[in-house]
């Protein structure tokens, strides 16, 4: 990879971090885990950027927001929301996003493959929130499914595809940006 699109590469993946910043102010509060747009972001970043450059971008948000920035849901930030309650969520868009990214690039790219990695990033996602969230509440797994999982899944589920239809729309104008 030539510095130019090294360059390139660097620019979109702080821009996804910074639209996963973006996601995080509509948080709609529904207990303990809000209802957010940042995964939508994480999924984008790891089909457009791949599993490298989708995992730079998380790791940027991430780490912005341990450093106090306020880009986690509701404008908060500091070390505290990633050992808080979702902070099981928040680790898992490490796996989440190279999980994504690696299938994408793998599969070709194609539309069908690309909701694959999005559900499969989705899995992974839910089992580092949902055990976190267990784990530091002491709920029944019942309960932590009911107020960790359950209510998202639908919004997950519109969320793949209007990420499938981003992804699709915005390939071929960053491959002509080249």
């Amino acid at each position: 990879m030539n510095n130019t699109n090294q360059l390139r590469m660097m620019v979109y993946a702080s821009l996804m971090a910074a639209l996963m910043a973006a996601g995080a102010f509509l948080a709609i509060p529904i207990g303990p885990v809000p209802i957010v747009l940042q995964n939508m972001f994480v999924f984008l970043a790891g089909l457009l950027l791949g599993s490298r450059w989708g995992l730079a971008s998380v790791a940027v948000y991430l780490l912005t927001g341990a450093c106090g920035l306020p880009v986690f849901a509701g404008g908060l930030g500091g070390i505290g929301r990633i050992v808080g309650p979702t902070g099981g969520y928040l680790i898992g868009y490490l796996p989440a996003v190279f999980i994504t990214g690696y299938i994408s690039e793998k599969a070709g790219k194609r539309l069908s493959y690309d909701v694959l990695a999005m559900i499969c990033g989705t899995i992974v996602l839910y089992a580092c929130g949902v055990i976190w969230l267990k784990i530091l509440t002491g709920m029944t797994w019942s309960k932590t499914m009911m107020v960790g999982m359950y209510p998202f899944l639908i919004g997950d589920a519109l969320k793949i595809s209007a990420a499938a239809v981003i992804a699709g729309a915005l390939r071929p104008v960053m491959r002509n940006a080249t």
